[in-house]
């Protein structure tokens, strides 16, 4: 059994440790050679290699500290630890400092973060028996219960870490499933986030001391023989089944209303990109839809649709979708894919990425490896660049210089919304018939289609009814040719 949190006591010195401070941001203070991809060399310091490296400034400094249950896992005063294999010293900052944002909207306290330079994780503990044992010693000082490993960690790896630092230890998965547990609303939202935590569950599964290596007999289990980590294996599968069950006739309801929409010819635009990058605040500011926004990572799970128009009167439906992270568990992008097919089936997608973030050309590429894998990498992309009246002036010329096809826009501000909508009517398809008919009065209803989901080139009012040359989608082309009458002179 795992013992209970040790607290330092107030005014006790913390034991010394193998650590550094990593160099903070300013270019003055840091090393040069900290901006170059590391690569492991026999010449570097082997110390400097080896050691537990402080990261600075990702304390949480909170008066109250939200209390979240996750399964038996108790996510409040948490010490953070990475691995650094590759990429430089800002690249590992800025993984850590992600690590942290996931933490704190979990509802923890970052009270430590640590980062060690290794070629691999280490295949028993992650970083190092000799490392994990620093890494008790930091749990001990700062009163911590639990550890945060930035990576998903091997069943195997989890037991061998909890057995040194002596407090329960998640990985970087478990925690983003423990943000969708909280966030998930609707019903399909919350079926999606239960069978991707009894996914990862499943083979990690563990008990305390022997309880879970018991035999048992009798009713609810299928014989003399089975363990009780055997039972609740096996009901596990049983509810993974029935969700998978859930999940399908709930996809079949979503694919019925997709298919609606393709018949009525409604382009749909597909709103995606890193999480809290500003999806939802694009939403509202588009369509007033007044979706939550909040300065949190994955505030919003489920997707939301709303009906918008070009500024030439086109109908279209924007569709904000749940955001990305880096390292998506598997799980959570096999069981959101019914809701991940609104993205993969867009006639459009706006990539919106977060011009005041660190490292933007990562989240835009960590993005695209998820949109690839939900078969969404051949739809058409427009990049809009948001936050623009907070970011960097040469940030955002950077950017624009590698993505073409991009938007400069601040969805707080709506500044360059215009220009996103001018963008969005010409990247929209057009509708391929064209039509020049004369539509009866009686068949208003029928001009209105046009305008909503057609292009209208010319309209004329006759005597008998509306002229309209225009392009349309088949459908109502044919629609249109049975109610047409014959021309006559225009009125007067």
């Amino acid at each position: 059994m795992t013992e209970g949190p040790v607290r330092a006591e107030r005014g006790s010195a913390r034991p010394e440790v193998d650590a550094q401070v990593l160099p903070g941001p300013p270019a003055w203070e840091r090393d040069p050679l900290d901006d170059e991809p590391w690569a492991p060399d026999a010449s570097a310091d082997l110390s400097d290699r080896q050691a537990l490296r402080r990261v600075p400034g990702l304390s949480t400094e909170l008066a109250d500290v939200t209390e979240v249950e996750y399964r038996q896992l108790r996510l409040e005063r948490v010490v953070l630890v990475g691995v650094w294999t590759s990429g430089t010293a800002a690249d590992a900052e800025v993984s850590m400092a992600e690590l942290a944002a996931l933490a704190e909207t979990a509802g923890s306290q970052v009270l430590e973060a640590l980062v060690q330079r290794r070629d691999k994780p280490d295949a028993a503990t992650f970083i190092g028996s000799g490392k994990a044992a620093e890494l008790r010693q930091v749990v001990v000082a700062t009163g911590a219960d639990t550890v945060v490993c930035d990576g998903e960690l091997t069943p195997g790896q989890l037991i061998q870490l909890e057995k040194v630092v002596k407090v329960k230890v998640i990985d970087r998965t478990a925690l983003i499933l423990d943000i969708f547990a909280q966030h998930a609303r609707s019903r399909e939202g919350k079926a999606q986030v239960a069978l991707a935590q009894m996914q990862y569950m499943l083979p990690r599964l563990r008990g305390w001391g022997e309880a879970m290596s018991r035999t048992g007999g009798g009713i609810g289990t299928r014989g003399p023989g089975e363990t009780k980590i055997e039972t609740d294996r096996r009901r596990i599968r049983t509810a993974m089944a029935r969700a998978r069950r859930d999940l399908a006739s709930m996809r079949t309801a979503r694919a019925t209303r997709r298919s609606q929409r393709h018949r009525r010819a409604v382009p749909v635009v597909a709103i995606t990109g890193y999480t809290n990058a500003g999806k939802s605040s694009l939403l509202n500011r588009i369509t007033g839809a007044g979706v939550l926004v909040e300065n949190a990572l994955f505030a919003t799970l489920d997707p939301t649709l709303r009906r918008a128009r070009t500024p030439d009167g086109r109908e279209f439906v924007l569709a904000d979708t749940v955001g990305f992270v880096r390292f998506l568990p598997h799980q959570l992008v096999e069981a959101f894919r019914s809701t991940l097919e609104e993205v993969a089936d867009a006639d459009l997608l706006l990539h919106v990425v977060d011009a005041t973030h660190a490292d933007p050309e990562g989240q835009l590429s960590a993005v695209r490896g998820v949109l690839a894998e939900i078969g969404a990498a051949g739809v058409p992309e427009l990049v809009v660049i948001n936050k623009v009246d907070a970011a960097d002036p040469l940030v955002v010329a950077r950017l624009r210089r590698r993505e073409t096809r991009s938007v400069v826009v601040s969805a707080r501000t709506g500044a360059g919304i215009e220009d996103l909508m001018a963008a969005i009517e010409a990247d929209l398809p057009r509708p391929r018939v064209e039509v020049d008919v004369v539509v009866p009065y009686s068949a208003g209803a029928l001009v209105s289609r046009v305008h909503r989901s057609g292009q209208v080139i010319t309209e004329e009012h006759l005597e008998s009814g509306t002229r309209l040359h225009a392009r349309v989608d088949e459908t109502l082309a044919a629609q249109l040719r049975a109610e047409a009458v014959s021309p006559s002179p225009s009125p007067g």
